[in-house]
């Protein structure tokens, strides 16, 4: 199946200005590794915020494979239902890589960038399998925190939009026919619905940690 028939349902109602504050060792840990990387797209990328998105989508679209696949591999092994995560977690990967897709078209990664991209893709990998090998409520934090931060960037991207510091282009096709926007729609659109789609990562990924607290509690 070609990736442009591929459909998102995007619910635009989720609730954006949502925060989890750390009250655990882990949370705080996870809570400080995404400002830091944070702090390294800023000083970086400034605003940017098109080669941003296309170098933290090739990171956002990390975890949900790497858990979808641990947790295969551990439903396998145990022999046991998986309740649902795998499939949301492949879901999330999916969804991040179609938010990389829509990027590359509208930003057009130079060498230098494609190169970055590979080089982060390759630590971030490696850094996250281990994290949820050995800490898998703090690999779902760093995931909710890391979706914090993409809401506040692209209200940021959309801020530049009206400002006209960044020019609404038209939507590429890829996106027109993945989300079901308008043929008419513009780059506003576009970082609205992805906007919304890294919100409900960011509920869903909290949302993990809730449920592995609560039976870590009756165990």
């Amino acid at each position: 199946m070609s990736e442009h028939k591929l459909k998102k349902v995007t619910n635009m109602d989720v609730a954006l200005d949502v925060h989890y504050k750390p009250t655990t060792v882990s949370d705080r840990i996870a809570y400080s590794f995404v400002k830091v990387l944070r702090f390294f797209a800023d000083t970086f990328f400034a605003k940017r915020y098109g080669h941003r998105a296309i170098v933290l989508e090739t990171v956002a679209a990390v975890p949900g494979m790497v858990g979808g696949l641990w947790l295969h591999l551990h439903a396998l092994r145990k022999m046991r239902d998986d309740e649902g995560w795998i499939r949301t977690l492949l879901d999330e990967a999916e969804n991040e890589r179609m938010h990389l897709m829509t990027f590359v078209k509208i930003a057009k990664p130079n060498i230098i960038e494609r190169l970055i991209i590979m080089i982060v893709q390759a630590l971030f990998y490696n850094a996250y399998f281990f994290l949820y090998l050995f800490a898998p409520r703090t690999a779902h934090r760093v995931v909710g925190y890391f979706e914090e931060e993409a809401v506040l960037s692209y209200t940021q991207y959309l801020e530049e939009i009206d400002k006209g510091t960044h020019e609404n282009v038209p939507a590429p096709q890829l996106a027109i026919e993945y989300w079901g926007l308008p043929e008419d729609a513009r780059l506003r659109e576009v970082v609205e619905v992805i906007r919304a789609d890294e919100a409900e990562h960011r509920d869903v990924n909290h949302g993990f940690v809730k449920i592995i607290d609560e039976k870590r509690s009756k165990n």
